[in-house]
């Protein structure tokens, strides 16, 4: 538990002004560490995505439209 009056790391952190260059070379050092996909993998993971997205539009799209019509013969 920090005492009565003392200032923690946090805090101070929290109250200390907003310095760009600093957050630009930080950010800059995290995307030194990325490690980026190949431009085969992106592309082949890009259509995999498209391709799972319309499967899902599609089940839902004909699980809505047998919900509809299942409706429309109860009322």
């Amino acid at each position: 538990m920090a005492e009565k009056g003392k200032v923690t790391p946090a805090a101070e952190e929290a109250t200390s002004q907003f310095n760009a260059s600093e957050f630009l070379k930080g950010t800059k050092e995290e995307l030194d560490k990325v490690v980026w996909p190949s431009r085969q993998q992106l592309i082949s993971e890009s259509i995999a995505v498209i391709l799972m997205v319309s499967l899902s539009a599609t089940i839902i799209y004909f699980i809505d439209k047998l919900f509809s019509w299942a409706a429309k013969q109860v009322f």
